[in-house]
């Protein structure tokens, strides 16, 4: 992927970032990933052992209920947790580059740079008191030392246009507020793509939108990931996103992964409980348009008291199908009868086709 290169002659060029080791293989790899918290009330274990890779050009998607560990893999990713409260430890690695242990000026290199994310609520990560432009173009700036006002300038025009955000030269000048919901949300993309980064995090990009707005936005990331050949991990609660924009997802509960594989396997042949659970929570456009959703009953644990075991099984309706195992051991990602498909389940291989077949899906094909 090309870089930009507008720099003038005999001026300082992009601060100096961590040398990449290799272009070889995934270019974000994670493997056993854990992030603590240390509280007046315990250590919160908010990512616990959380390994996945993303190649360039390729989408993972990342889903799970509110504090799944989620958004704290991402920002730990990105290197913007607190560290006087917050203990990482396991690999992150970014275009061969290990990320845990560097210290935060290194990081702050790479941020923007190569890998950049776009936060949840536009309004509250846009500043309200600078023009959108003026934010975009303070971006490209901090990494293209450089690069002159009339450039930088330049830059945020063309990204504003390249997302589809109309008149961008006048738009430059106008604040926040004065843009509509999905207009915010292209400018963050903007902002976050004005380096060209070779890895986009997107956390719930799509929230607070209405569905025409989030399908022109999945689809411009779609557009801008062909152009780009970015990485790109979207993190999201909708499985329908991922279905229309991920190449692979990964389920994640209390702070676990629990499957992961392809978006083809894992939503059409899932082998997980909890993945049953969340897809049977969705409505369906087929069957009985008056019929119940069916909820995951309970709520997530608390991630200061584990469950002992699979920290599913107070919420699994088959938790006891193998005894007390369920309750006394943690399961470890197995491959689930494909390759490249992993579940952490207790329940046998034939054991999770038989429940799924002759409880979940005739459920599912009733409603």
């Amino acid at each position: 992927m090309g870089r930009s290169e507008a720099v003038p002659s005999g001026e300082p060029d992009r601060p100096e970032v961590p040398e990449q080791r290799s272009g070889d293989g995934p270019y974000l790899q994670v493997r056993d990933l854990r992030v603590r918290f240390d509280t007046e009330d315990g250590v919160v274990k908010a990512v616990d052992g959380v390994s996945f890779a993303v190649e360039r050009g390729r989408t993972l998607g990342v889903v799970g209920e509110s504090g799944s560990g989620k958004s704290v893999t991402s920002l730990a990713i990105l290197g913007l947790h607190n560290a006087k409260r917050t203990t990482i430890s396991g690999e992150i690695s970014v275009g061969g580059r290990q990320l845990v242990g560097r210290g935060e000026e290194e990081i702050r290199r790479l941020r923007g740079r190569d890998m950049a994310m776009i936060f949840q609520d536009p309004l509250s990560a846009l500043h309200p008191y600078y023009s959108v432009g003026k934010q975009i173009a303070e971006a490209y700036r901090v990494h293209h030392p450089g690069a002159g006002r009339r450039e930088a300038r330049a830059r945020a025009v063309d990204m504003l246009g390249r997302v589809g955000i109309p008149q961008p030269a006048r738009r430059f000048d106008q604040f926040p507020h004065e843009f509509s919901g999905g207009m915010r949300q292209r400018a963050m993309i903007a902002m976050a793509l004005v380096n060209d980064p070779d890895l986009l995090i997107a956390d719930e990009p799509t929230t607070a939108l209405d569905v025409t707005v989030q399908a022109q936005i999945l689809d411009l990331l779609a557009d801008l990931q062909e152009e780009f050949r970015s990485a790109i991990v979207l993190i999201t609660h909708d499985l329908g996103v991922v279905s229309q924009v991920a190449d692979d997802v990964l389920v994640m509960y209390a702070g676990r992964a629990v499957e992961h594989g392809s978006v083809a396997r894992v939503l059409r042949a899932p082998q997980h409980p909890y993945t049953w659970g969340l897809l049977s929570s969705v409505p369906s456009l087929h069957g009985d348009a008056d019929a119940d959703l069916l909820p995951i009953p309970g709520n997530p644990p608390s991630l200061i008291n584990l469950p002992s075991g699979c920290a599913f099984h107070p919420r699994c309706r088959w938790a006891g199908v193998n005894g007390d195992r369920s309750r006394t051991e943690v399961p470890e990602l197995r491959e689930a009868g494909v390759p490249g498909h992993l579940v952490a389940c207790h329940l046998s291989a034939g054991d999770r086709e038989r429940i799924y077949r002759d409880e979940v899906a005739r459920v599912g094909v009733a409603r």
